[in-house]
C-alpha cells in the first residue's frame, strides 16, 4: 500500500494501479483514528469492486465541519498506526493530505448547500456541520474519481446527505451504506469513544439499549416505539439527550407502518454520541428484531 499526501501524486498512483489492475476504483473516506467501522467500510468498497479494482482510503481531519468550541484540536490523529490498520483491511492506496492539498486556496468561497435536512438534526445541533461534511466529501471525491464510495449507517444522516449529493448533483457516484459496527457491550463503533472514561462508557449504553427496546416496541406503533427508547435514556441521568426522534429511511416523517429509523444523539460528559437503528413498523406484531447491543 502506497501512502501519499499530494493530489498530483495521488493522481499518478491511483492512474497507475486502474492501469495495472483495469478494475474500477472505490474511495472510504475517514477522518482517521481508524477502528473496525473503517474497516468494514473498506472490506465493503473491496466487495463492490472486486480484486482487479483499487480501494483508495483518505485521512484528512476537515476543519469546515468542526463548529466553534468543538474538538477539532483534540481530534485523534494517528497516521502510521492507521496506514497499518488501512493496509492490513486490503487498502491499496492511502492519501493523507495536509490541509493546504485539501483547500489550496483556503477556505473555499463555493460550499455544497445541504438543503433543508442539513439544519436537522445534527444541522440543528452544529450549524454549519453539513455543509463542511458535504463540501470536504465532494471534494475528496472528485479528486479520487470512484465509481464507488462506501459510509457508515453509524452517521445516519450523513449517509442520507452524501446519498442525495451525489445523486442530485450528478456526481456518478454509487454510495453504499454500511451497517454499524459495534463493541461487544453494544456501543456503536466511533473514534471518540476514545474520549469516555469507564464510567462515562457503562452510561453511554443506554443509547444502545434504548434503540433495542425502541424495536422491540415496533409491534405497538410508533408512539410506542419512542416512549420505549425514552423510558430507557430517562433511566441513565448520565446521557443528556440532545434528540430521540423516528423518521422513515430518508429521514421525512414516519410511516404509520413500514420501514423506519430510530434516531438518538446524548452526551456524556464532554462526547457528543449518535446511534440509530432500523424500525419495522407493524402494528399488532410482535418484533423480533436482534438487539442493538449486538456485536457486527
Amino acid at each position: 500500500m502506497e501512502v501519499v499526501h499530494t493530489r498530483d501524486t495521488l493522481l499518478d498512483e491511483r492512474l497507475r494501479l486502474q492501469d495495472e489492475r483495469g478494475g474500477d476504483v472505490a474511495a472510504v473516506l475517514t477522518m482517521g483514528a481508524l477502528h473496525a467501522g473503517h474497516v468494514a467500510l473498506v472490506r465493503a468498497a473491496r466487495d463492490a469492486v472486486g480484486p482487479d479494482g483499487v480501494v483508495v482510503a483518505t485521512v484528512f481531519v476537515n476543519p469546515l465541519q468542526f463548529g466553534q468550541g468543538e474538538d477539532l484540536d483534540r481530534y485523534p490523529r494517528a497516521l502510521e498506526a492507521d496506514a497499518q490498520v488501512a493496509r492490513d483491511a486490503g487498502v491499496d492506496l492511502l492519501f493523507a493530505p495536509p490541509i493546504e492539498q485539501v483547500y489550496p486556496e483556503g477556505e473555499p468561497r463555493v460550499s455544497v448547500d445541504p438543503g433543508p435536512l442539513g439544519d436537522r438534526l445534527e444541522g440543528a445541533a452544529r450549524p454549519g456541520h453539513f455543509r463542511g461534511v458535504l463540501t470536504v466529501v465532494a471534494k475528496l471525491l472528485n479528486l479520487v474519481v470512484p465509481r464507488v464510495t462506501a459510509f457508515g449507517e453509524k452517521d445516519y444522516q450523513q449517509l442520507v446527505l452524501v446519498r442525495q449529493m451525489c445523486s442530485d448533483l450528478e456526481l456518478g457516484v454509487e454510495v453504499l451504506g454500511v451497517p454499524t459496527v459495534r463493541d461487544p457491550d453494544g456501543l456503536a463503533l466511533s473514534s471518540r469513544n476514545a474520549y469516555l472514561d469507564p464510567v462515562q462508557r457503562a452510561r453511554a449504553l443506554a443509547l444502545p439499549a434504548a434503540l433495542h427496546a425502541g424495536q422491540q416496541a415496533a409491534g405497538r406503533g410508533a408512539e410506542a416505539v419512542l416512549a420505549a427508547a425514552t423510558g430507557v435514556l430517562d433511566g441513565e441521568p448520565g446521557a443528556e439527550v440532545d434528540y430521540l426522534v423516528l423518521t422513515d429511511p430518508d429521514l421525512g416523517p414516519a410511516p404509520r407502518a413500514g420501514a423506519a429509523r430510530l434516531l438518538v444523539a446524548a452526551r456524556v460528559g464532554g462526547t457528543r454520541l449518535l446511534d440509530n437503528a432500523p424500525v419495522d413498523l407493524r402494528p399488532g406484531l410482535r418484533a423480533e428484531v436482534e438487539p442493538a447491543g449486538t456485536a457486527s
